[in-house]
């Protein structure tokens, strides 16, 4: 090997630069509100690291959560009548594992598990997670959770769907990783078998359309967010068992509403 070194510098010199280049893809491919970030972050404000300082943690890969234009979550107080179908939906069941990541707590698969087709553009399903309180508003109230569906096309866009919850009864999806949310709190990794997404509870019509931005860092724009309308309940036990789990500090993982900056939803209603 010694003799391959010395007689052959400028094959061994490609070789260290495509590694190099090789972990750099991995690392910047993976940059995404769907995995962890390396970057301390918080949502306490004044702390140094809270929401307003987001953009100037990690310059440049965050420097859109200082300075975008087209950040979420927004208040929905006007809406638009548009030309929005029915939300299209593909999902089945596929092999997921919940993940705590310290500041959520999320259901990622490993498998595919479907999509969901917008203006002809394919997404695919990547994991859920939850914010509570929720970061999207409706003409100024916050509700106590929310869940956002990620999904990512084959040329890199994320398209988010979201839904709000009040307390009330028990979620349905919740109820299913009851005892996983339990333990994840210690053990950070749990493989849960096969998820079916639409345990989710897809069955509301009415949404809400816009353009907008991941809510953590990097605070990537030119996200679809697809908002339902109706409000669905959660228990208290179940939002206090995600609460529990998460780090010290990040029982309220909501960012704060962002400046709509002229941006009005499309609605679709159901006839």
């Amino acid at each position: 090997m010694m003799i391959f070194f010395q007689t052959n510098p400028t094959a061994i010199f490609v070789f260290l630069i495509s590694l190099i280049l090789s972990s750099h893809h991995l690392s910047t491919a993976s940059d995404s509100e769907a995995d962890a970030h390396d970057t301390p972050f918080s949502y306490i404000e004044g702390s140094g690291t809270g929401p307003e300082d987001w953009g100037q943690l990690n310059i440049p890969l965050w420097i859109a959560c200082g300075n975008g234009t087209m950040q979420s979550p927004i208040d929905i107080q006007q809406v638009q009548g548009s030309a929005l179908g029915e939300l299209e939906t593909d999902y089945k069941p596929a092999p997921a594992k919940l993940v705590n990541k310290g500041h959520d707590i999320a259901v990622e698969w490993t498998q595919d598990a479907g999509k969901i087709t917008i203006n002809g553009t394919d997404y695919q399903l990547l994991k859920v997670h939850w914010h509570s309180p929720s970061e999207h508003t409706f003409n100024g109230t916050r509700y106590d959770l929310e869940i956002h569906v990620v999904h990512q096309s084959s040329s890199g866009n994320y398209a988010v769907v979201g839904i709000l919850y009040k307390n009330g009864s028990s979620d349905p999806f919740l109820e299913e990783l009851h005892d996983q949310i339990k333990l994840i709190g210690e053990q950070k990794i749990i493989d849960l078998g096969n998820i079916d997404p639409e345990d989710i509870d897809f069955d509301s019509e009415e949404y809400y359309r816009y353009e907008g931005s991941l809510t953590t860092p990097p605070c990537t724009e030119r996200v679809t967010w697809t908002i339902f309308k109706e409000v669905k309940t959660v228990s208290k036990e179940q939002v206090d068992a995600l609460k529990a789990a998460v780090d010290k500090g990040f029982q309220s993982n909501a960012r704060p509403t962002q400046q709509a900056n002229g941006r009005v939803p499309d609605q679709y209603m159901d006839d």
